[in-house]
């Protein structure tokens, strides 16, 4: 194998380095695909220069952006497609764990997914995990990116900072890049927490629900002006929700469902 790296004019150590920020591109570039999705259905006519200057990708230049564009399918304006996840990897899907599944308690099933919030010309984006059972917030982040680290992996390690979880908790998400890529899973498998994802974004209903409640409910009327206030208004906002009465709970919060559960089981 060593001969093999030589007659390349690389280092075996080289051509893993570089094989690492491929993967790290493609994990990266497939949030981005999605985000185009989300972004076009608020700006349907918005073209691909437009796109650039408000997603600001820092791993991609406006040119090689464009290209990404064009060539996943966003030269026309059309509507989003959640089933768009193929590239020249291939990409690390899941089971869906959830189908069919009956739960009988918290801390069984937490859903997560990624969003963005724009303020003025930047955009942020914003992660959450929620318990299934409960419908109670128990971790989420805000960052400038897209960034394994600033988005999934704050917000997983929130919720098992506030939670007592026992081996075989299930963590649900979309395909997004950020809930399989090398770091996310070692955390979960460290937690003995299952992965679980859905082929489309119809099959993680409830976590998109609790994006356009934070946004839409709560943090358009905030009015936050610059990250850092985005961040406060967020801890403001995620709160609220859960003190807000929800309808799958006869009427009233999670907050107040976490506890009376909590007091039950004791």
């Amino acid at each position: 194998m060593m001969h093999l790296y030589g007659a390349i004019g690389i280092t075996r150590q080289g051509f893993h380095k570089r094989l690492d920020r491929h993967l790290r591109f493609m994990d990266e570039a497939q949030q981005v695909r999605r985000l185009i999705g989300q972004i076009r259905l608020d700006h349907p006519e918005l073209g691909a220069r437009q796109l650039y200057f408000m997603i600001k990708p820092g791993f991609m230049g406006r040119d090689k952006f464009e290209a990404f564009c064009f060539e996943n399918g966003f030269r026309v304006v059309r509507k989003r497609s959640f089933t768009r996840t193929t590239n020249s990897l291939g990409v690390t899907r899941f089971e869906n764990l959830l189908a069919g599944r009956e739960l009988t308690g918290v801390n069984q099933v937490w859903v997560s997914d990624i969003t963005y919030y724009q303020i003025e010309e930047r955009y942020y984006y914003l992660t959450f995990i929620m318990d299934l059972y409960s419908r109670y917030i128990v971790g989420y982040s805000a960052s400038e990116n897209l960034l394994t680290e600033n988005t999934t992996i704050p917000a997983l390690r929130m919720a098992l900072g506030r939670r007592k979880v026992e081996p075989g908790l299930i963590l649900h998400s979309d395909g997004g890049g950020q809930y399989y890529c090398k770091e996310f899973r070692e955390l979960t498998t460290h937690h003995q927490i299952r992965n679980s994802m859905g082929k489309t974004a119809y099959e993680n209903p409830n976590a998109e629900r609790v994006n356009g409640t934070i946004k839409n409910s709560y943090l358009r009327h905030y009015y936050p002006q610059n990250f850092r206030e985005l961040k406060n208004e967020l801890a403001r906002a995620v709160r609220n929700y859960n003190k807000r009465p929800h309808q799958s709970l006869n009427r009233i919060s999670p907050k107040q469902f976490d506890k009376q559960y909590t007091r039950a089981s004791s």
